[in-house]
């Protein structure tokens, strides 16, 4: 029973920080496109829309790394 217990503990520590991984990439993300959105406004739709498909492969990547924690830990 203890090799499950590590099994999903290391699972959640991986989960941690690839959450944190995703919060701090995705941040300075978003401030880029709102400081060129400002900066200039007729270019704010394109820099919306690259932001929201940057930040949407960002989470598919932190997805997928929390599925193979949790398989993993499964195993």
């Amino acid at each position: 029973m203890e090799k499950e217990a590590f099994a999903w503990l290391g699972a959640g520590l991986g989960v941690g920080i690839t959450v944190f991984g995703v919060g701090t990439g995705i941040g300075p993300l978003v401030a880029a496109a709102l400081e060129a959105g400002a900066r200039q406004p007729e270019s704010a739709k394109d820099a919306r829309t690259t932001m929201i498909i940057g930040a949407a492969l960002i989470e598919g990547v932190a997805l997928l790394a929390c599925i193979i924690c949790i398989l993993l830990a499964t195993k």
